[in-house]
């Protein structure tokens, strides 16, 4: 994912999170941010995404995000909509098959067209044959967190890995996606 070196000052940061926080209570909701977040069509942002962008941020385990985090949050959110849009190469507004592929390949996953197909299929809420950015970031955690958890397991760093059935079922349910 293409990172971006400048961080907005705190006063923007405080007017954005004072913005987002409706309730006033000096967090931030799954819900709140779930209205304040734009996948750039007139749908709502994916509350499956927003629970996971909110679980990366929530440091204190209550479901919300504080402001002393939100920064960060910002700057993640932020990121993610550079990397769509250099991916995105038809500014479409979603990304279409050969740009998942093109986007996966850069991060680094060798994937066959098989699985690609999959992870469209899967990330495509809507079934047209493309992901919008809220699911374009769901796609990319999800694959992300089953390759960290892979590779703890690939101590030989052979691309295979030999568990039981119990050890599937602990990697799984452990899983925070």
């Amino acid at each position: 994912m293409a990172q971006s070196n400048s961080m907005p000052d705190d006063k923007f940061l405080w007017d954005v999170f004072q913005r987002i926080d409706k309730n006033k209570s000096g967090f931030i909701s799954a819900d709140e941010l779930q209205v304040a977040l734009s996948n750039g069509t007139w749908s709502a942002f994916n509350p499956e995404t927003v629970r996971l962008i909110i679980g990366m941020f929530d440091h204190e385990y209550r479901g919300t995000v504080s402001f002393r985090d939100f920064g960060a949050l910002w700057k993640y959110v932020t990121d993610w909509q550079h990397c769509f849009r250099s991916f995105d190469t038809d500014n479409s507004g979603y990304i279409d098959r050969q740009e998942l592929k093109s986007a996966l390949s850069t991060f680094g996953y060798r994937l066959t067209d098989r699985l690609i197909e999959i992870l469209l299929h899967k990330f495509d809420r809507f079934g047209r044959g493309n992901i919008l950015f809220d699911d374009f970031i769901q796609c990319c955690i999800v694959l992300h967190t089953l390759t960290t958890l892979f590779k703890s397991h690939d101590t030989d760093m052979k691309g295979v890995i030999t568990i039981n059935y119990e050890q599937f079922l602990r990697m799984v349910l452990a899983l925070k996606i």
